[in-house]
């Protein structure tokens, strides 16, 4: 029996990823590193410092800044994706979502975030979306997707079994998080990107708990 559901943030009960571009453009811009949103695509479903990283592999710059440096840059992107994040709205929930977490409410199926984003409460704040949350996986203190860390730590807050929880992410690195901490993974988005996932569908729109919950019977009668 399924007793939880477990949200990813970005992709899918929100878009943030142009905020962050913005937000990592203008640091890029600071440092002399450019980057575009084909590179941004690589920072998807990461965490804050693992993404300075990237950025500054990719502009040749890795070993130029000391760690206080780095933790100081990663810093100034925050509080500029901050201020970003202070303009979202119930408007900007995705397709579908609002729907969905009613049915589970309604279903007495608990509902979790796991997302990678420290600033999670506050965007979940500003859509207005805080009540339908039981719990919201503390990012700071677990180790980053692919890891199943934060899905551990949303299950365990949310006291259900792994095997009674079902994960749903945009990313590869969550789909991957999700299966190793032994839960159904719904994928969202490119069924040739995420072909790893359980069950997927092409967008937010399209989730529904009555087929999420039909796919992981079948899937569980499957793998008996």
């Amino acid at each position: 029996m399924v007793k939880g559901f477990i949200f990813d943030l970005d992709g899918v009960i929100t878009d943030t990823a142009d905020l962050h571009y913005l937000a990592w453009k203008e640091l890029g811009d600071k440092i002399g590193i450019p980057i575009d949103p084909t590179f941004n695509q690589q920072l998807k479903g990461i965490g804050r410092m693992e993404s300075l990283e990237k950025i500054l592999h990719y502009g040749n710059k890795a070993d130029v800044f000391s760690a206080a440096e780095k933790a100081q840059l990663a810093e100034e992107k925050n509080e500029q994706y901050k201020q970003l994040i202070n303009r979202l709205t119930p408007d900007d929930i995705l397709p579908g979502i609002p729907s969905l977490l009613l049915e589970l409410r309604e279903r007495q199926i608990k509902i979790g975030l796991a997302s990678a984003s420290k600033n999670a409460p506050a965007i979940i704040e500003n859509l207005e979306l805080t009540s339908f949350f039981d719990s919201i996986a503390d990012a700071g203190s677990v180790a980053s997707k692919p890891a199943p860390d934060i899905f551990l730590l949303a299950a365990a807050e949310l006291v259900v079994e792994p095997g009674e929880a079902i994960g749903i992410e945009d990313a590869i690195s969550g789909i991957t998080a999700i299966q190793r901490a032994g839960m159904f993974a719904v994928g969202v988005g490119d069924k040739n990107v995420l072909q790893g996932a359980d069950f997927i569908v092409p967008s937010t729109a399209e989730l529904s708990v009555t087929t999420i919950l039909e796919a992981w019977e079948k899937h569980k009668s499957e793998h008996v």
